[in-house]
């Protein structure tokens, strides 16, 4: 059951993905529609999931699920993986590769391998106060609070030093 993002719990649980290149216009308005038809129709063992998605600076995708009516499975959570993996294949993109990092420089969203972020903290090209983004947060509360922080609080903090 797709519903606005907006709408959805505090608690409800988050998928981040993380695109190595913005979409396109044309690409966003088609990834929306694939969205909403996916997840209008997404569930657990035959039962509605209650769902929406985010998508920010033309690179991130965050699903949202509130399981307080019901919770994902291994299977709906499979299917959630192929869709995205689907994503990759039709826009030539990766999102699911987590030793990847994004970090704002002024405007500008930035995407580096995790080895490329570490010489760039190693050589103060990336500071504590660079804007980076938590793709680790698990719920909406999170993802309002404590996806785009400072890198000094988040996991990032560990390679400034």
């Amino acid at each position: 059951m797709l519903v606005d993002f907006n709408d959805l719990a505090e608690t409800s649980r988050v998928w981040i993905y993380q695109a190595n290149r913005s979409f396109s216009s044309e690409e966003l308005e088609e990834i929306e529609q694939k969205l909403d038809k996916f997840i209008a129709k997404w569930t657990a063992h035959g039962a509605d999931l209650k769902a929406g998605y985010d998508i920010k600076y033309k690179r991130f995708i965050t699903i949202g699920l509130d399981q307080a009516l019901n919770a994902a499975t291994g299977c709906s959570i499979d299917a959630s993986v192929h869709f995205i993996q689907e994503l990759e294949r039709t826009y030539k993109v990766d999102l699911m590769d987590k030793m990847n990092v994004s970090f704002k420089q002024g405007d500008f969203v930035a995407y580096k391998t995790l080895a490329d972020f570490k010489k760039m903290a190693k050589n103060r090209s990336v500071s504590p106060n660079t804007i980076v983004f938590n793709n680790l947060v698990t719920n909406i509360a999170e993802y309002k609070t404590n996806w785009e922080v400072p890198a000094k609080q988040s996991w990032h903090n560990r390679f400034l030093n």
